[in-house]
């Protein structure tokens, strides 16, 4: 499913964001939008993390700034359409899973590895962006050597307990994206106002439970399998919209590697609710689970290397 509305979330304090670097890009086609980076000085390891849909990278500022007192540096992505970005969806504006990953991800990566050159990478996201974290690093797995997920899976429709009502929204939402010129998130309680084509990728990989991109001829399932990096997967227990069964099949996607999988209660969490969004007002705790698997990952060096790159 889409991500519900991110309007409970707390706006991070103008304290935190100032203390971010902001880091501004022009993809390919024109599109700007800024990397938001809380980095430590001459630092040897650097996540590159990826919102879930509908949410503003700056809502991850508090998780990056645990991280950061941690050791591990983060460069927060922002998805066209939504915070830095210079596009909103509409009639006129449109753009799919191909622009995310060939443009925005692409120059994004450039930025950290010109500005980073000789750091450890790994790449992660929450919810969508753990399943774009894995479609970028199937394309590029000389890039990260280690994936990290939060509250992900695959919007598959069977793999819901109300499946029927997942699929009949994959089929609706892309329906009414055509008629509006976009999805109308804000208003209908979930995501942002999305474009036509991202929702037509999100719901084709919903309906079929196969990843793909219009206008790149790419078999992505084929890649995913090819992809062997140690992977840490945290999953909340109270997250309807990231069940067990939606993060086994996106994980069942990928080829033999090491894989970590946590199951986080509110006793984890310091009493939060451990569903899809409230880990994300205090994320200590994640950040936490993250730092020790990224570290004990850099004393055993070898487990970073992906077989197929």
């Amino acid at each position: 499913m889409p991500d519900p509305s991110v309007s409970s979330l707390p706006a991070p304090t103008v304290g935190s964001a100032g203390d971010a670097l902001a880091i501004p890009l022009c993809a390919a086609d024109g599109a700007r939008f800024e990397l938001l980076c809380v980095v430590p000085a001459a630092p040897h390891r650097l996540l590159y993390w990826l919102p879930a849909m509908g949410v503003p990278a700056r809502h991850y500022l508090p998780l990056a700034e645990a991280l950061a007192a941690s050791g591990v540096g983060v460069v927060l992505h922002e998805w066209r359409g939504i915070g830095s970005s210079n596009r909103r969806a509409g009639r006129h504006c449109d753009w799919g899973y191909r622009e995310l990953l060939q443009d925005d991800l692409a120059a994004g990566m450039a930025a950290l590895r010109q500005r980073w050159p000789q750091a450890r990478c790994s790449v992660g996201g929450h919810s969508l962006g753990g399943q774009l974290g894995l479609l970028v690093a199937s394309l590029h797995p000389d890039l990260f050597d280690s994936l990290v997920l939060v509250a992900s899976g695959a919007p598959y429709w069977r793999n819901y307990r109300h499946g029927w009502a997942i699929g009949l929204a994959m089929l609706l939402a892309p329906m009414v994206a055509n008629l509006r010129g976009h999805l109308p998130g804000r208003r209908l309680g979930f995501a942002g106002n999305e474009a036509r084509g991202v929702i037509a990728d999100w719901a084709r990989s919903g309906r079929s439970g196969r990843y793909a991109a219009s206008g790149m001829n790419l078999d992505f399932e084929s890649r995913l399998a090819a992809l062997r990096l140690p992977v840490l997967a945290l999953r909340l227990r109270d997250d309807w919209l990231g069940p067990a069964a939606s993060l086994d099949w996106l994980l069942g996607k990928l080829g033999p590697c090491d894989r970590t999988l946590e199951l986080l209660e509110p006793r984890d969490l310091a009493g939060a609710p451990a569903d899809h969004f409230s880990w994300m007002k205090t994320p200590a705790p994640v950040a936490r689970r993250m730092a020790d698997w990224l570290d004990a990952l850099d004393t055993a060096p070898s487990r970073g290397a992906n077989p197929a790159a």
